[in-house]
């Protein structure tokens, strides 16, 4: 059976002080596998799909998830359903020397680390090149590529060092392959998570770690809100006439790989909502 623990900062932190940084809950369920599950900007319904779906595995013990979220207090409400541990801790994973320096801080039965679930990832501005706001463009890259960058070179060397293999999942995108029009600068770090991913599967081949990318195309979670720079008129315009597919889609789909046996690896998977064929073709009902 699990526990739920009361939710905690440290020391003197306030939620308001912790408000767009990233937290980490530890959560107690099963056997003996810690997950590691980075998460990006707050979203009740993707915390409880993933909650749900992670929790649900029959070998795991101890889920830490780093996230960014607005509202700390909801997201308590949502997690203590499942007798979740919460443990707030505060970084930015665009910042090396902080992302180091948190993951070499968790607590020794923290860091037998099985899975590493790369999901910080944003979309920031959507306008033709010439147009664009480079600051966008530092936010995009230095959350995908250099954030992922930081936090896999740091749990691969303790996967490694444990000597008992492991899996990264890498969440890429359609647009990884797909380049679409005002989408240049965010196509190209979704290029760089499939590059990086299979660039990582060859280089940990030989350390037993596997390494699978799942590439959504169109899911309704904040993606949009935050790439429209919380217009959500304008988010919502992205989904009329379609069903897109769900935050516990995905779940379903990383839990699944997660599940599979040690020899099975899923080195890439692309899911889509029916009524979409590729990044540029989208069949919308009145």
């Amino acid at each position: 059976a699990t526990e739920t623990y009361d939710f905690a900062l440290p020391g003197s932190l306030t939620v308001e002080d912790l408000q767009g940084t990233p937290v980490r809950i530890d959560s107690l369920a099963k056997e003996d596998k810690l997950i590691l599950r980075i998460r990006g900007s707050f979203c009740e319904d993707c915390v409880l799909a993933e909650i749900k779906q992670i929790n649900s595995l029959k070998d795991c013990s101890h889920i830490a998830i780093i996230a960014t979220y607005d509202n700390l207090r909801m997201l308590k409400i949502a997690v203590e359903k499942y007798g979740i541990k919460v443990h707030a801790l505060g970084f930015d994973i665009r910042e090396r020397i902080q992302t180091e320096s948190a993951i070499e801080a968790l607590p020794a039965h923290f860091r037998a680390i099985d899975v590493l679930i790369n999901n910080a990832g944003l979309a920031s501005g959507l306008e033709p090149i010439d147009e664009g706001d480079p600051l966008d463009w530092d936010k995009m890259i230095d959350t995908n590529v250099k954030g992922l960058l930081y936090i896999t070179r740091i749990v691969s060397r303790m996967m490694i060092e444990r000597g008992q293999g492991g899996l990264i999942v890498n969440i890429g995108s359609v647009a990884g392959s797909q380049t679409y029009a005002d989408g240049a600068v965010y196509c190209a770090s979704k290029h760089a998570v499939h590059a990086l991913s299979e660039g990582m599967r060859i280089d940990l081949l030989k350390h037993g770690i596997k390494v699978s990318e799942v590439r959504p195309g169109m899911v309704e979670t904040e993606f949009s809100v935050v790439r429209f720079h919380g217009d959500r008129q304008r988010a919502d315009k992205v989904y009329e006439g379609v069903k897109p597919l769900s935050a516990e889609d995905i779940a379903d789909v990383i839990g699944w790989i997660v599940s599979l046996p040690p020899h099975v690896n899923v080195n890439d998977i692309l899911v889509m909502p029916t009524q979409q064929a590729d990044a540029h073709y989208t069949d919308r009902k009145p």
